[in-house]
């Protein structure tokens, strides 16, 4: 065995929670010191199956007139909807399609082995389930929230270089002692971020595509705030783990969310560094919360 899997690994923790994180962290010198594991697919039982079975056919429900067409069109590279799918056999598919692959992990990994897998397109992906009776609702990402909100739009070339290039930048940041800064651009683009199409708002981020609830209410209320993506703004704003967001940042075209990345993030940092927080759903002098 690879002597990487001789490292204690321990779970990571975001936010604040009254339990502690789900998942093996140990299993038997499985996991390696990048946190990556084999997916035991074997261990999956016919209920656990049947989970991702519903989940799936209930979400792809919600999806028309919702969903980015970026997500709706990469849908089927997921494959088998019945089960939950093998990984190896999705990463035939996405290797091929944009040089990216997933890899199985325990659970929330730190910033640092998450930032370093980005960086070399390599998706984390929680190996479990969520339990029957956290169908409607689940504290960590687990196995279908990954897969199904993640990894489709890990098949749109451009939106895969965001993510590598998030990651290349995560390492410098967790360096300078900005992951979290950073981490906030991560929560309001790949996991609830919004683009605007010729024919309307959608979402792309993986926190609404999986979520029954989020996805109507991100593009149809009119309770959010929905502000143009800055990155400095972004940045300064907090965001909420237990409740749908209190607000969204918009993009046009996932270039543009490419492009705003290419710039040395430093003098951002230094910037941040003076500027204050901004509360979830606050909204600034001239700005209208209808991006």
């Amino acid at each position: 065995m690879d002597s990487a899997a001789a490292a204690v690994v321990t779970p990571a923790v975001y936010g604040a929670s009254d339990r502690p994180p789900r998942g093996d962290y140990s299993r038997g010198g499985a996991v390696l010191a990048d946190y990556t594991c084999p997916q035991d697919w074997a261990s999956y039982t016919p209920a656990d199956h049947d989970t991702y079975r519903r989940l799936y056919e209930r979400q792809v429900a919600q999806l028309p007139g919702l969903a980015c067409d970026a997500f709706i069109n990469a849908l089927p590279s997921l494959g088998v909807k019945d089960r939950i799918p093998r990984f190896d056999e999705l990463n035939e598919r996405l290797h091929k399609a944009t040089g990216w692959e997933i890899v199985a992990v325990p659970g929330l990994i730190p910033e640092l082995p998450f930032f370093t897998l980005l960086a070399n397109r390599k998706f984390p992906v929680t190996d479990w389930i969520r339990k029957p009776e956290e169908f409607d609702y689940i504290v960590e990402p687990d196995v279908f929230h990954d897969l199904f909100g993640h990894v489709p739009m890990l098949f749109d070339p451009t939106f895969a270089d965001y993510v590598q290039r998030y990651g290349q930048g995560g390492i410098k940041a967790h360096e300078l002692g900005a992951g979290e800064k950073l981490a906030r651009l991560y929560w309001y683009t790949v996991e609830f971020g919004l683009i605007r199409q010729p024919d309307g708002l959608r979402a792309y981020g993986a926190g609404i595509l999986s979520s029954v609830g989020e996805l109507r209410h991100a593009v149809l209320s009119d309770e959010p705030r929905r502000l143009p993506l800055d990155l400095l703004r972004t940045m300064r704003t907090r965001y909420k783990i237990d409740t749908y967001q209190a607000n969204y940042f918009v993009i046009d075209s996932f270039k543009q969310l490419f492009d705003l990345t290419e710039p040395d993030f430093t003098p951002l940092y230094e910037s941040l560094k003076v500027a204050t927080d901004i509360e979830a759903g606050v909204l600034l002098p001239g700005e209208s919360g209808k991006a």
